[in-house]
């Protein structure tokens, strides 16, 4: 998910609505040279052909332009994809596939799993054995006493996760909520469907599959902070209030672990950067924050906020290619690669499993309507988003043993046990290795990482942190500069003051309601969070992109939509 995370430049802005106009405007510029072709009198429409449309970086208004030039029509926004489902006249396939802004065409039809040329059959997760945790969970520790945030778009209270979601108290009100909301959505549950994925790969406890489907912590408490609802968008302010309530009541929950299974596409540098100041500060405070890679790789210097940051644990993916082992392992193509854009750091720090992951549906959410689920519990998913999730867990094995770990500590146990890929040495690429739970818990490497790092300052603007693009209120106000999601000022010296309970409650976070809010105009469909920035792409066993090439991630056009990389 991404802090989507609003942008500052104000440029044109149009909707989905006034979309059609403008293609319709456009079809005489934008159909030059080319006719559909006519139909013989009385012959009827000629056929039509539904698909999928993955625009070209930046091209979704173009693509959609060009589709109705060519005589189609947009049926459906999948900002999951960064495209949209269409219907075409079947004979100006090959011309769509031509345009600049059409980076694939795939017919829109049910996903099937291959069950030939490797494929492993369904249902198949074994990423928890290739994280070597079953044998720690054997050895008694399986994340007792220990609390991981999660910043996303909430957990739904579902049996694989009963009695360990922890409720939030009000102070002022005396108030307890199932979660900590700044989403402005007024509700815990979670309606977009990231945020539960994410919390059973963490310390889902496979009750509702007699312990087939269990996350990597199973005994782990987690405590849901909701920054976005239904639709998935948030503003990085959101994300900001949540780490600084975070940790203003650390010591109340016990939380040693903050997963930031998103970003922004900022390549504002971490000296300055509030998000960045934010991620330090967690850490600094004695929170382990495992952030995700994104989902823009292959190429070099994909790496998003604050996955850039030289503190945090940045996490990318591989395919475990449904085996225990890593001698198979195989690097995805959406997993972002380093260096850092603006520093040239080298990241990701470790890889984890991230493809093809089951774990826990919201039922009713936006991504479950919109995806085909395994059972009435669980469904899959890739990205980044879950590799990062899935080194969370790992984090709190390593505390429920071992609890007098810094976060430094930990870093440096997880880098200095991470085991080498074959094959797979590009450091930018996989930084350390494939993390291994069982030594990182039971034998962890003695020393500490980040010695002399510069700290960030926090006092660049909110407007850098967020990118190009930016939300809108309910109200139809746009989120930009350095207005927060409450349509306040940023004031960066104020966030830099004590964070404790008491100036929780007197922060503007506290004294001002969160709106709910929706995607740009700009950003429709809201391709640029989609997923992407949330850390992914789009959901598996969707009618999204569908088709049996489910490993061909090696292709340079369409390989990552086959791993489904949503999340």
């Amino acid at each position: 998910m991404s802090a989507e995370l609003a942008g500052s430049r104000v440029i044109g802005r149009i909707g989905p609505k006034s979309l059609v106009a403008l293609l319709v405007g456009a079809l005489a510029l934008v159909g030059a040279g080319w006719s559909a072709p006519a139909s013989a009198e009385g012959a009827g429409p000629p056929p039509t052909s539904k698909i999928i449309i993955m625009a070209a970086p930046g091209a979704l208004r173009e693509a959609a332009i060009r589709v109705e030039a060519l005589g189609g029509h947009v049926t459906r926004a999948l900002p999951l994809v960064g495209g949209f489902a269409a219907a075409v006249p079947t004979s100006a396939l090959a011309l769509l596939r031509g345009s600049p802004a059409v980076r694939s065409v795939t017919a829109d039809t049910p996903v099937r799993l291959n069950k030939g040329g490797g494929s492993p059959p369904e249902p198949n997760s074994v990423y928890t054995k290739a994280l070597d945790a079953e044998r720690v969970w054997q050895a008694g520790y399986s994340g007792q006493g220990v609390t991981v945030a999660v910043v996303d778009t909430g957990i739904s209270s579902v049996p694989d996760v009963a009695g360990r979601l922890l409720s939030v108290r009000n102070d002022i009100t005396g108030q307890t909520t199932p979660c900590m909301d700044l989403s402005g959505e007024n509700s815990c549950t979670d309606t977009y469907g990231h945020g539960t994925f994410v919390g059973g790969i963490i310390a889902g406890n496979g009750a509702a599959s007699n312990g087939l489907y269990s996350g990597v912590a199973p005994q782990a408490n987690l405590l849901p902070v909701k920054v976005a609802g239904a639709n998935g968008a948030s503003d990085v302010s959101n994300v900001l209030a949540a780490i600084q309530w975070v940790v203003s009541f650390k010591s109340r929950y016990n939380i040693r672990v903050l997963n930031l299974s998103l970003s922004t596409d900022s390549t504002a540098t971490y000296r300055s950067d509030p998000f960045n100041y934010a991620v330090e500060r967690a850490w600094d405070a004695g929170i382990v924050v495992v952030v995700s890679a994104s989902n823009r790789g292959p190429a070099a210097g994909t790496i998003s906020k604050p996955g850039d940051d030289p503190l945090v644990i940045t996490v990318g993916a591989v395919d475990d290619r449904g085996t225990p082992g890593v001698g198979d392992d195989e690097l995805p193509d959406f997993t972002s690669r380093g260096p850092t854009p603006s520093d040239g750091l080298a990241k990701p720090d470790v890889v984890a499993p991230g493809a093809h992951l089951v774990s826990l549906r919201s039922i009713g959410s936006y991504v479950d309507r919109n995806s085909t689920a395994m059972d009435g519990t669980y469904h899959r998913g890739s990205g980044t988003s879950f590799s990062a999730a899935a080194v969370s867990g790992v984090v709190a094995l390593m505390l429920s043993r071992n609890p007098g770990m810094t976060p430094n500590q930990v870093k440096y146990a997880l880098t200095h046990s991470a085991r080498t890929l074959p094959g797979i040495s590009d450091p930018m690429a996989v930084g350390a290795g494939e993390v291994d739970a069982y030594t990182a818990t039971l034998n962890p490497p003695a020393g500490s990482a980040n010695g002399g790092v510069v700290r960030s300052t926090g006092t660049g603007l909110l407007a850098d942190s967020r990118g190009h693009v930016w939300v809108d209120t309910l109200g139809g106000v746009a989120v930009t500069g350095e207005l927060t999601a409450q349509l306040i000022l940023w004031d960066p010296l104020g966030y830099t003051v004590g964070w404790n309970p008491t100036s929780w409650y007197l922060s503007t976070w506290a004294l001002t309601p969160f709106l709910a809010v929706t995607w740009s105009a700009e950003d429709w469909p809201g391709r640029n969070w989609g997923g992407r920035n949330w850390g992914g792409g789009d959901w598996e066993g969707s009618t999204w992109g569908g088709t049996t090439q489910r490993r061909q991630y090696g292709q340079p056009v369409d390989g990552s939509v086959w791993y489904g990389a949503w999340g």
